[in-house]
């Protein structure tokens, strides 16, 4: 899991191991809470390509939302 503040959110991009590659996904949290975390983005097959697209999720939804 990679994880970093943005714009006053602490967002993480997940891998999650599912057979032969990762599901990617979301989360975004401030002041400790929960605010947003993602479905399924798609599968990759590395670990780190999973967690960017996580990441970039989270960034463009703090963007439209934040």
């Amino acid at each position: 899991m990679d994880a970093e503040l943005y714009n006053g959110y602490s967002i993480w991009g997940h891998a999650i191991r599912q057979g032969a590659g990762y599901a990617a996904g979301g989360t975004i949290t401030r002041d400790n809470k929960l605010v947003e975390t993602s479905g399924v983005l798609g599968h990759f097959e590395t670990e780190l390509d999973a967690e960017l697209v996580g990441l970039n999720w989270c960034r463009a939804w703090v963007d439209n939302h934040g």
